[in-house]
């Protein structure tokens, strides 16, 4: 009878033994899945700095420097920033300066912060059938543009580049929604100037870009170096204080990491190899009327 005790005795142990390991091991898990919910920085983003593969560079060059998983939605200006405005990101990286500031003046952002800035350009078919080359500005550009009713391709999508392109018409006294002439892609950068390429037709691009993307491309750059131009980049906090359950950590240390020096290095070497020259200019401490059109 002891010996069958002793056996029983035996078993209850292991078993409250392999319940304890049981019960660690899923507090160990919940912990660890605690940990990794904790450390995802959502990022929103312009499809620009996706196409162009400057992120690709920048947020490993984060993630290693930093216990952070950012999660990047690459979308146009506008919509990262009604992200923001509803509490759907942690952190933006946007090119609408405009919006921006609405943005800021409605309380939904904090922190915001010049990061860098190229320029758009705008790119067609080789002959230029609106004689655009030799425009004297980018208004010159859209008004014959307008004038030959040559095919455009916008963006389409209310983002940075879309912003740029409307007030342009708009400093013309143009409406082109509507005219047989005038297409809307609603689509990101890469993708419209797909569209634009198969078409033959003009549209308006920010230079990363596009020069990620020449290699597939029969469009050429037939007019740039206006000024309006210019394409300014900032960071920008989610406000902590509007929203609940943001990663307001991260997205500081995100904010701190874009205008770092080790940052900002990488930001004014990117593209050099491959295409000659920088396709981004690091801005961190200037002020934006130091910015000039490269």
């Amino acid at each position: 009878m002891r010996s069958v005790s002793f056996g029983r005795d035996m078993l209850a142990v292991t078993y409250r033994s392999a319940v304890l390991l049981l019960a660690t091991a899923l507090l160990a898990s919940a912990v660890a899945c605690a940990a990794d919910g904790g450390s995802e920085l959502i990022l929103a983003t312009t499809t620009s700095t996706q196409d162009s593969g400057l992120l690709d560079l920048l947020v490993p060059a984060f993630e290693d420097a930093h216990d952070y998983n950012v999660k990047v939605i690459a979308v146009g200006s506008g919509q990262a920033l009604e992200m923001g405005g509803r509490g759907d990101a942690d952190v933006l990286l946007v090119h609408s300066p405009a919006a921006e500031q609405e943005f800021m003046d409605a309380g939904s952002g904090v922190n915001r912060q010049l990061v860098m800035h190229n320029d758009f350009i705008i790119v067609g078919p080789a002959d230029d059938p609106a004689g655009i080359a030799d425009a004297t500005d980018a208004l010159d550009a859209f008004q014959r543009i307008a004038d030959e009713g040559a095919a455009v391709i916008s963006r389409g999508d209310d983002s940075g580049t879309h912003a740029r392109e409307l007030s342009l018409w708009e400093d013309l006294g143009i409406d082109p929604a509507g005219e047989s002439w005038y297409e809307e892609s609603g689509s990101g950068m890469a993708q419209t100037l797909q569209i634009a390429n198969q078409k033959e037709a003009y549209t308006l691009s920010d230079r990363a870009t596009f020069l990620a993307n020449q290699d597939t491309l029969d469009l050429e750059v037939v007019n740039e170096g206006d000024a309006k131009l210019l394409n300014i980049y900032h960071v920008i906090q989610v406000n902590p204080d509007k929203f609940d359950d943001l990663n307001d950590d991260g997205a500081a240390a995100f904010a701190a990491f874009m205008v770092s020096a080790d940052a900002q290095e990488l930001i004014g070497s990117f593209g050099v190899e491959d295409y000659g020259e920088p396709l981004f200019f690091p801005d961190a401490g200037k002020r934006e009327d130091e910015l000039a059109v490269p």
